[in-house]
């Protein structure tokens, strides 16, 4: 298994040790186990024996037996539901960039299992970042554009892309042991598309352990609406890991972001985390709710042999960046080798009230070169010293990741614990 898997894996097993470990993500089993692949690469390419084209207008159902192939825009519509068996495999056709758009009212019930995951994934021998579109989900959860109404317009159908709407508690459906491998294709004199697109959706649809790799665009992003959301794995993703905009309220656990330094996008707009109110500010309704993310014992890395010299060269920027009228609660998490750990926008006053939107408590920030800082801003003396009061419990450490995340089957006494991915003494309490 390739090194960083490995770490994440023994930061998993020492997790499962004790019931002490809090930091970074968690589990009294690995919950990576089975259905996640670190090397989609290797992996062996089937031949389609179907055909996914055109509009899905009633209920459908994938198999297992079957593979297939996405061509072209495929969009479930007329309230459908696409139903999909666990180990189903559909690949994504390079030449006509296929893309699943699951429109407003429809659903996807895309539930795998851990030991036989659904995956999407590209049809080409060489597989690459944006091989093909990805997956789109959009639903009726209220966002805060005007006229509560978006479009993910990209190069789709504008009439099949409307989102947003006032039911936060709306469902479209289930994404649970999925894999999303090499999408994101980029659309001339636009962006790229996403690994997974989230846009309008409200809090019963289920999204759990759902892995993105290699995305030519952002792995995962959230357009508006109400989301509750676990075991997210986001693996060197092109753009932003997480995305959040337009008033999205989401709640993010225990999950895991690992980037690049050679892959990951190095321009303005690439982080684990994004977390923004709105992308065109005369687009938004300032009356409606501003975009709110609690996310807690996340791991984000940065997969380099020296850190330092990525740091140096240019090649490392912020693991998280926190918009104008934005909202962020981190919790339990490691940011481990960014330049810096946060960055906050430089539209956003530094303040009683924006600091209490802007939270991160029992964090532990490690191999990077400078911890908090705001945009733009040449001395971060007061952000450093605010966060570093010892009420937040935050932990600042340049500790090599190798020793960071260590094997518990090392520590045989009792009276240890894991501690922020170390061994550390116990008071036994």
């Amino acid at each position: 298994m390739k090194k960083i898997t490995l770490m994440i894996c023994l930061l998993l097993t020492a997790a499962g040790a004790s019931a002490q470990q809090e930091k970074g993500i968690i589990g009294y089993s690995n919950w990576l186990d089975n259905w996640t692949e670190f090397k989609p690469q290797k992996s062996d390419s089937k031949d389609a024996n179907q055909i996914l084209a055109g509009n899905i207008t009633e209920n459908t159902k994938l198999l297992k037996r079957n593979v297939y192939i996405l061509q072209g825009n495929v969009y479930v519509t007329n309230n459908a539901v696409l139903t999909i068996e666990p180990g189903t495999v559909i690949i994504g056709d390079a030449a006509s960039k296929g893309t699943l758009v699951i429109t407003k009212g429809a659903q996807i019930m895309a539930a795998g299992m851990e030991t036989d995951p659904i995956i999407f994934t590209s049809n080409q021998s060489m597989k690459k970042a944006g091989d093909w579109g990805g997956v789109v989900i959009l639903g009726d959860a209220p966002i805060n554009k005007f006229g509560s109404a978006g479009s993910y317009s990209m190069d789709l159908d504008p009439a099949l892309t409307v989102y947003g709407g006032n039911n936060p508690a709306s469902n479209s459906g289930v994404l649970k042991y999925v894999r999303i491998e090499f999408a994101g294709k980029k659309v001339k004199g636009m962006d790229a598309f996403n690994g997974l697109t989230i846009a309008g959706v409200g809090n019963k649809t289920v999204l759990e352990n759902i892995m993105v790799s290699y995305s030519g665009g952002d792995s995962f992003a959230f357009y508006g609406g109400d989301v509750n959301t676990a075991q997210l794995v986001s693996y060197k993703s092109i753009n932003d890991d997480f995305k959040f905009t337009q008033g999205i309220q989401c709640r993010l656990f225990n999950s895991l972001a690992v980037r690049s330094s050679y892959l990951s996008s190095n321009k303005d707009g690439s982080r684990c985390l994004e977390v923004k109110t709105y992308e065109k500010k005369n687009e938004t309704d300032f009356t409606k709710k501003a975009t709110f993310v609690s996310a807690s014992n996340m791991t984000m890395l940065n997969d380099s042999e020296n850190i330092t010299a990525d740091i140096q060269a240019g090649l490392v920027k912020e693991a998280v960046y926190v918009g104008e009228n934005a909202s962020l609660e981190l919790k339990r998490s490691v940011v481990s080798g960014f330049n810096p750990a946060v960055l906050i926008d430089s539209k956003t006053e530094i303040n009683d009230a924006n600091l209490k939107k802007i939270k991160f408590e029992e964090m532990f920030f490690n191999q990077c070169s400078g911890n908090i800082f705001k945009e733009n801003n040449a001395d971060n003396t007061d952000l450093e010293s605010w966060y570093g009061n010892s009420i937040f419990f935050n932990v600042y450490s340049h500790t090599e990741n190798k020793e960071t995340f260590v094997d518990v089957y090392n520590a045989k006494r009792p009276d240890y614990r894991l501690q922020l991915g170390k061994i550390t003494a116990s008071s036994g309490k």
